[in-house]
């Protein structure tokens, strides 16, 4: 991003004096290098432009002639003939007429460009004709202006005509909208997020005197006419005579609300004008500015008279200076960037001084620091690979026998067990449930008082949990408990608050908020799909692809959304495994542009055809759950200037219509971006002209493969045991198998299916007895191995110093001793891991082990080994896993498949017992078996098949009517599923009799 100069910009008055520092943040203002196709287009342009002003004029005036009548019209004239030569004498006319109009765009178009003062005025009834007016005067001046100001179809932001309309942003001058109330909310939310990024860098000048500005040693600089169409700011001033463009706010402070010579006000950093006056803190430096004004000879009396006048102005303008109240002073101190907050002490753990984050000073262990800053993303990942997991063990457990991979997914290992681990510990899954409540809650409110969805572009989430939205407009007074933040632009609602919604039955109002990464304390999530025209994405390929896959992800599998389409273009074909229902990929732009237009053509119309004036409107209507879902198209590789044309034309009313586009570029401008950002190689995301520099939230190469590793692991269609012939392979097997003979006694032995019961050991202190017992029964059922940061943040998932977490290693270590070799129970793996030793065991472990033997081990061989084994593993089962488990504890089984396979492995063992039993006709004992099973697993649709099928062989009708009855109570409004009625109807014809008789 090249830095703009000017000739004044090197020079001082005073050269002795120590030189500003620079900023290192790039200039937004960028110099684009006319290319020979410029050039050429220049030329086109003013061909066509020539031809069209004066070739067609004359062209008529010779052969028709002019179109003013040669005397006063007549009454003579209704009665004449019509003839041939009366219709070309009315097409003549027609022709002089749009000649006419198209010349007044041309005018217009031209003023604009020139004055770069104000939007270009709209000529009655020309729209297609205005629009070839504005291209091609674009095209004629391009040679001589800034790519981004000059794009075909645009014009530039926040611009007062009049000085009665809402001002813009200095700093958003750049950012281009298609229509101009797009213009006007982007401006506004430029200022208000540059805001934030300006009260930082405002403090920090001012303690190092910088803001001080006593009038002896004040400074006054005037507004420099614009070069071709470029226009100055204040961030360029700063940039300039400051050495930081953010200190645009210093700038903004001394003359806010002051009277210009032209009689308007800067307000709320408003686009400056050519002439205006601005005051500048006392260490600005460069040639072009006024120490006194009756002392500058540079400058003509007229000018030194309104400096003169400006100055007697100023203690009216500080004095409303501290008026200001930006987002950062809502919120608490900067805490260290870590993605879990400091810790609140659970009583009675004994360790009431934990504080910081496990790791929150000290190393990673290895793990990915991309995912563990980034909890919401971390969050999404987790959940989605759960539901996953979930996914294939129900398949396999519904699907044919010789395909059953069994209910153990396949252990991670390298980088994939890293990145695992990474999830587990970054995740916010409490952030992400309140977001998904708090909007949701929102949207309910404003339903209840027939009331539209405001237009938000960002969410802030601050570090204690308070989450500010932020408008395109104001929306007047929120709803409660939301509250209005720092203006009317702005809506907050605190944590506390927001933990006392409940889930809402509506539609999501924002699911295309993403996270891009974090300043101070705070995330900012930018909604793409209000974005009023394109984001463009600048930096090096490496670094751009890192940001595109953190956005697809977390697009794919965050909880704040309900259905949205996520086109990849040019990148992206590995991600679709995370959710193929929402991620599609497309290999190029011509693919995009055809589908995207057709798409667009759509949306219009139904918004129209359903008497939306946008996609927001109608998730709050009666077909919210149906219609309206977001379509975000990330497009990894810039386009052409052909093609970034016609997305810009796309993007004119995206914001509209639910569309969002994220382009990447190299380097140079892309046609039609509203919102410019730039990814640094040291992971900084900026935005100058938005005032943003950001901890960029990425998903690096290597990460981004091994997160698609477990995805495609756990594909119920992927893996060992999946082809023909399989279930019998790797994934099968449980990851521990315990020694079920007589020799085979563990040491110390956990109960965990039940009520929480351990055998072996003394009873810890009872202070800490709940959280040793909570870190065995982890360990226990992550016989793999627990990473220790995966095991701290799942103990204290708010936090806890590292000392605090190795106290407890070593309590749990003496606690659960040494084997008689000597060898210590509680061990540490190649990895770093924590493991168990094998004299440690659960009784989940033995119902795994047992079911195994009975199915793939000895009981395959010999029947009386099975029946025996089977009917051990059964006994075992005396309730939900740790049903007795304290309130507030053990959240970390949310993370867990285990509440899955549980079951699951309750009822195939129930199955196969019964099924034992039926071949030697012993129903009874076959039904109470399942009855055994389905204590644990009642949702399991395979027993209730088989406990009919074992209820039928009894040959008593009034039973098995009896047992259809207590199926269709059970099954409610929902009534019974399609296979179970047709094998009713099988057993037990009249079966829909006797369920009604006893209705």
């Amino acid at each position: 991003m090249p830095r703009r100069r000017t000739s004044s910009s090197s020079s001082s008055t005073a050269p002795s004096a120590p030189s500003a520092p620079r900023n290192r943040t790039p200039q937004p203002v960028r110099v684009r290098r006319r290319s020979f196709g410029d050039f050429v287009k220049a030329f086109l342009a003013f061909v066509v432009l020539a031809g069209l002003i004066l070739g067609v004029p004359f062209a008529l005036a010779v052969t028709v002639g002019w179109p003013f009548p040669g005397g006063a019209p007549s009454l003579d004239w209704l009665q004449r003939e019509i003839t041939v030569h009366t219709f070309l004498s009315i097409l003549t006319v027609i022709v002089w007429l749009a000649w006419a109009q198209f010349t007044a765009c041309v005018l217009v178009e031209v003023k604009a460009a020139v004055s770069g003062v104000g939007v270009p005025g709209r000529v009655p009834g020309s729209g297609p004709s205005q629009l070839l007016a504005r291209q091609l005067v674009a095209a004629l001046l391009l040679v001589g202006a800034t790519a981004a100001s000059l794009t075909p179809g645009l014009s530039q932001l926040g611009q007062s005509l009049e000085g009665n309309q809402k001002p813009s942003v200095a700093a958003a001058q750049q950012t281009p909208g298609l229509f101009a109330q797009q213009q006007e909310q982007a401006a506004a939310t430029a200022g208000a997020l540059a805001e934030q990024a300006g009260q930082a860098g405002q403090a920090a000048a001012r303690a190092d005197g910088g803001a001080s500005s006593a009038h002896g040693d004040t400074k006054y600089y005037r507004i420099q006419p614009p070069e071709g169409r470029h226009h100055d700011s204040l961030w360029e001033v700063a940039e300039r005579h400051l050495g930081d463009g953010r200190r645009y706010k210093e700038i903004f402070e001394l003359n806010k609300d002051r009277v210009q010579p032209d009689g308007s006000r800067l307000s709320e950093a408003s686009l400056i004008r050519p002439g205006w006056i601005m005051e500048m803190p006392g260490d600005a430096r460069g040639g072009e500015l006024v120490e006194m004004p009756d002392e500058a000879p540079n400058v003509s009396e007229q000018v030194q008279q309104q400096i003169s006048d400006y100055a007697q102005t100023g203690d009216h303008a500080q004095g409303g200076g501290d008026a200001q109240v930006s987002l950062p002073e809502q919120r608490p101190a900067p805490t260290p960037a870590n993605p879990v907050t400091p810790a609140t002490p659970v009583p009675g753990t004994g360790e009431e001084h934990a504080a910081p984050a496990a790791g929150q000073a000290g190393d990673s262990f290895g793990l990915p620091e991309a995912l563990l800053a980034a909890p919401l993303l971390a969050a999404g990942l987790l959940g989605a690979l759960g539901r996953r997991r979930r996914q294939a063990m129900w398949q396999s457990a519904l699907g044919a026998v010789g395909g059953r991979r069994g209910m153990e997914p396949p252990t991670p290992t390298g980088d994939a067990q890293d990145v695992q681990d990474a999830l587990l510990v970054g995740a916010d899954p409490e952030g992400v449930r309140l977001l998904d409540r708090s909007l949701r809650g929102l949207a309910a409110s404003l339903a209840a008082e027939s009331r539209p969805l405001p237009v938000v572009y960002a969410a802030w989430m601050s570090g204690n949990g308070d989450l500010h939205l932020q408008l395109a407009q104001p929306a007047g007074k929120p709803p409660a408990p939301w509250q209005q933040g720092q203006d009317q632009t702005f809506w907050m609602l605190a944590r506390a608050d927001a933990e006392r919604y409940e889930d809402a039955d509506t539609a999501a109002p924002y699911p295309g908020l993403v996270s891009l990464g974090t300043m101070d304390d705070s995330r900012l999530l930018l909604n793409l799909e209000a974005v009023p025209g394109i984001v463009s994405l600048s930096g090096t390929e490496a670094d751009r692809a890192a940001v595109f896959a953190s956005v697809a992800a977390e697009l794919a599998t965050n909880g704040w959304s309900d259905r949205m389409t996520i086109t990849l273009v040019g990148f992206g074909d590995d991600l679709t495994p995370l959710a193929p229902n929402r991620i599609r990929h497309l290999d190029g732009f011509e693919d995009l542009f055809e589908t995207m237009s057709a798409e667009t053509r759509q949306r219009r119309g139904a918004l129209g055809a359903a008497g939306h004036d946008s996609v927001l409107t109608g998730r709050t209507g009666p077909a919210q759950h149906t219609r309206w879902a977001p379509h975000l198209v990330l497009l990894a590789a810039q386009p052409s200037d052909d093609q970034a044309l016609q997305l810009a034309e796309l993007a004119a009313d995206a914001g509209r219509l639910g569309i969002g586009y994220l382009v990447g570029t190299g380097g140079t401008d892309v046609p039609g971006a509203a919102w410019e950002m730039e990814i640094t190689g040291e992971g900084r995301l900026l935005a100058p002209l938005l005032g943003l520099e950001l901890d960029a939230q990425l998903l690096p190469a290597a990460q981004q493969r091994a997160v698609v590793e477990l995805f495609t692991d756990a594909d119920p269609d992927s893996g060992p045991g999946s082809g023909p012939g399989g279930g019998h392979g790797r994934a099968n097997t449980p990851p521990f198998l315990v020694d079920i003979s007589e020799q085979g006694r563990p040491a110390v032995y956990a109960r965990l299916v039940g009520s929480y019961e351990i055998i072996g050991l003394d009873a810890p202190d009872g202070e800490r007895s709940a959280l040793l017992h909570e870190a065995l029964a982890l360990l226990l059922l992550h016989r793999e191995g627990v990473h220790p940061r995966v095991l701290s943040s799942a103990l204290w998932p708010r936090g806890v110093t590292a000392d605090v977490r190795d106290a407890l290693l070593e309590r749990l270590r003496a606690w659960l001793g040494t084997d008689p070799d000597g060898t210590p129970r509680l061990a540490t793996d190649a990895t770093g891991r924590l493991t168990l030793a094998k004299s440690v065991v659960s009784d989940l472990d033995v119902l795994r082990s047992l079911y195994y033997e009975a199915t793939q081990g000895r009981g395959v061989g010999s029947r009386q080994v099975r029946g025996r084994l089977l009917t051990d593993a059964l006994v075992l089962v005396r309730g939900p896993l740790l049903a007795d488990r304290p309130e507030g504890r053990y959240r970390w089984l949310t993370h867990e498949i285990v509440d899955a396979q549980l079951p699951l492995l309750v009822a195939d063992t129930g199955l196969a017992l019964s099924e034992f039993h039926l071949e030697k006709n012993r129903a009874e004992k076959a039904i109470e078996a399942l009855n055994a099973a389905l204590r644990t697993a009642p949702a399991d649709e395979r027993l209730w098949h088989e406990l009919l099928r074992a209820t039928h062989s009894t040959d008593d009708p009034d039973r098995l009517r009896a047992l259809a009855a207590d199926l269709v109570a059970r099954s409610g409004a929902r009534g019974l599923p399609p296979r179970t009625e047709a094998l009713l109807d099988e057993l037990l014809p009249t079966w829909r009799e006797g369920v009604a008789a006893a209705g």
